[in-house]
């Protein structure tokens, strides 16, 4: 048993104090006595207890008039009543008053243990519970904005005068850009912090089964519909509801969704009842909704009571110089998790993380990092390490000027070592003289291009394109 259980007893007859005492003594726990209520009461208002065994007759206070008080003041300190015999209405009333349990006189010492051992479970439960909940409050908190992009910031800026509020949200931005952390955010900072976190993806399943996992169904509502279920907005009651993928929802469920946004209220399928919740909704795609809406996709009026409040994140390739820092950030984090000394990127994987486009965004990028930290063996990453593919064609290079336009700028009589020259020019300008993204477009490892730099006397100061 953990040494730093304490146990209070409150007890006017010293004999059952002292076998009370002798009896969690001896099975390791630290254990303070009081011989009345008033000296019980002030005992467990200033000391720091995980149990409380209090008898319900009492000089100076009554047993219930100290349990009254002490649930008052330490509303999770578990008591257990010690009653004599034929006081059932007795207990009853320490049992609404808030007493874990209660034992009638006279009492066997093993019963009284087992029922201390148990209300000292439901203790450590109560404070494990309470420290999930502020670690999560802590971990998702707008004061752990990774980066520097003034958009990011600006979104947790909205996001963060939200939270106070019940509004809805739609949360709008690329696969892997964080809408799921920005809506737990949004969740441990608001009121509902101690109600549930509901995440439902709507792109996962068919629609028969999304009104289902919703709403819940009755016994009978279909085949394999063998017991009651309860949906996911009962679930969610008094908490938020994140509705990830919000745009591939079906049209008959869309109108579902429609009624409990407008009045809490639904029906869960092959029933009758008309269910009540107050919850949050929170809602994320990375559809242009609108577009939807004008393809006649999606409800204008679902639309419309889903953007109260809309928040965009944009994808990391526009976020400059935050993917590094989310880089540093995820290589601590995978390093401590792993107990590896790996402490920092050499300057080529630096610049094979900042030559990709990340398609897949924030979430791809922590993949990549935390593969690389499993392969490390040395204390730095080096681009093998993070197994990334070069891209054979850039999305944007189209906006480069196309070769045709480049030879129209050269003599009709140059020569292919010029125009090699020209091209590897132009590329370098475009990724800013970054020479491994450079490379990889051109097909040619980082050597090589360092080699023509140096053949065609190519600087840094030309890129003025």
């Amino acid at each position: 048993m953990s040494e730093s259980k304490s146990i209070l007893v409150i007890d006017d007859e010293p004999g059952m104090r002292d076998l009370v005492s002798r009896l969690f003594t001896e099975a390791g726990y630290e254990v303070a006595l009081a011989s009345d209520g008033q000296e019980g009461l002030e005992a467990a208002t200033n000391g720091d207890f995980d149990l409380a065994i209090l008898d319900m007759s009492l000089p100076k206070m009554n047993g219930l008039e100290v349990l009254a008080s002490v649930k008052q003041i330490k509303p999770d300190l578990p008591v257990i009543m010690i009653t004599a015999y034929g006081s059932t209405r007795t207990a009853i009333d320490a049992l609404r008053l808030g007493a874990y349990d209660y034992i009638t006189k006279p009492f066997d010492l093993d019963e009284l243990q087992v029922v201390a051992e148990r209300a000292l479970e439901r203790k450590r439960l109560i404070d494990d519970n309470r420290f999930l909940r502020s670690e999560l409050k802590r971990q998702y908190g707008f004061d752990n904005i990774i980066g520097t992009n003034r958009e990011v910031q600006q979104a947790y800026v909205v996001a963060a005068k939200v939270a106070r509020t019940n509004a809805t949200v739609l949360l709008l931005g690329e696969t892997g850009t964080g809408k799921e952390y920005l809506a737990r955010t949004i969740h441990y900072q608001s009121d509902r912090a101690n109600g549930p976190f509901v995440k439902v993806n709507c792109a996962a399943l068919p629609e028969n089964l999304l009104e289902s996992e919703l709403f819940g169904h009755e016994k009978g509502a279909f085949t394999h519909a063998i017991t009651r279920r309860l949906g996911r907005f009962e679930i969610a009651h008094k908490g938020t509801i994140f509705l990830d993928e919000i745009g591939e929802i079906a049209p008959s469920v869309q109108t579902k969704l429609l009624r409990v946004l407008q009045e809490k209220q639904f029906e869960r399928v092959g029933g009758s009842e008309t269910i009540t919740v107050d919850v949050r909704v929170i809602a994320a795609t990375n559809r242009d909704l609108e577009q939807a809406v004008r393809e006649k996709q999606f409800r204008d009026d679902l639309y419309y009571r889903l953007n109260v409040i809309s928040v965009k994140l944009p994808p990391l390739r526009e976020r400059g110089d935050d993917v590094m820092i989310f880089a540093d950030h995820f290589l601590k984090r995978f390093a401590d998790e792993m107990g590896k000394p790996i402490k920092n990127f050499s300057e080529e994987a630096i610049s094979v993380i900042k030559a990709h486009s990340w398609p897949g965004n924030i979430r791809e990028l922590e993949n990549a990092i935390e593969r690389a930290v499993i392969l490390c063996e040395g204390d730095t990453i080096r681009p093998e390490h993070l197994m990334i593919a070069p891209y054979k064609k850039e999305k944007n290079l189209a906006e480069l000027p196309t070769t045709e336009s480049v030879l129209s700028e050269l003599p009709v009589i140059a020569s292919l070592r010029e125009v090699e020259c020209a091209h590897i020019r132009r590329v370098l300008n475009y990724k800013g003289w970054n020479q491994s993204a450079a490379a990889q477009i051109l097909g040619i490892d980082r050597k090589t291009l360092r080699n023509k730099i140096k053949e065609f006397k190519l600087t840094k100061t030309e890129n003025n394109n």
